[in-house]
Parts: structure tokens; sequence; C-alpha cells
């Protein structure tokens, strides 16, 4: 089980850049390539700032918030930008990989500390 708690980890993880790919295709769709930049940016600062497992004003209400509203306005910029099929599947990967990532064996590996060699 720790191993399928691993793969869906990394699955969280590549989501997380699926996310800012997709912001940088809305914004370069929607504005160039200095738009797209900033999407990015924009992107992995909310999630620095309140989704990451260690986010300084992350909690148990602002860090799912942030999720659904990261996840979700990706999907629809992908959507926006004509990319319909895309904005599906990221939205329906990400619905499955964080609802896997809520089952209590894999929100141990997520929270538990490694260990320290003595």
């Amino acid at each position: 089980m720790v191993a399928a708690g691993w793969v869906v980890l990394a699955a969280v993880f590549l989501d997380e850049l699926l996310a800012a790919a997709a912001a940088a295709v809305w914004g370069h769709a929607a504005g160039g390539a200095l738009l797209a930049t900033a999407m990015v940016v924009l992107v992995v600062a909310l999630w620095w700032g309140f989704a990451s497992p260690k986010a300084p004003m992350g909690g148990p209400v602002v860090r799912p918030v942030t999720k659904v509203l990261v996840f979700g306005l990706a999907s629809i910029g992908l959507w926006a930008a004509g990319h319909h099929g895309w904005a599906v599947g990221l939205l329906v990967f990400s619905i499955v990989v964080n609802g896997l990532a809520q089952l209590p064996a894999v929100r141990g590996l997520a929270t538990a500390e490694p260990a320290t060699p003595h």
C-alpha cells in the first residue's frame, strides 16, 4: 500500500504541474507570453501560500478551497482557450487524484516526517 500511496502523491504533484501549464495555455491564448508567464507565477504563488502541505497561510478550510479554485480555474482556462478535451481530462484527473490523496494511508505519507539516521 505504501508504494501505491507514493504513486498517488506523485500523481498529485503532476496535477499541480498540469494546473500551472493550463494557466500558461490560457494566458498565452488570452494575452501572449507575458500573461502566460504571469499566470504560472500566480498559480505557483497561490499554491505555495495556501495549498501546499506546509503553506504558511493554509488551513483546514483555505487549503481545499484554494485547490478547488486552482484546478477549477485551470480547467476553465483550458476550455476558454479551445482545448475542451484537455479541460475535461484535467478536471477529472484532478478530482480523482486529489480524492485518492485523502485516503488515510496516503495522507499519512504526505504528513510523515522523514526518518533521521542515528
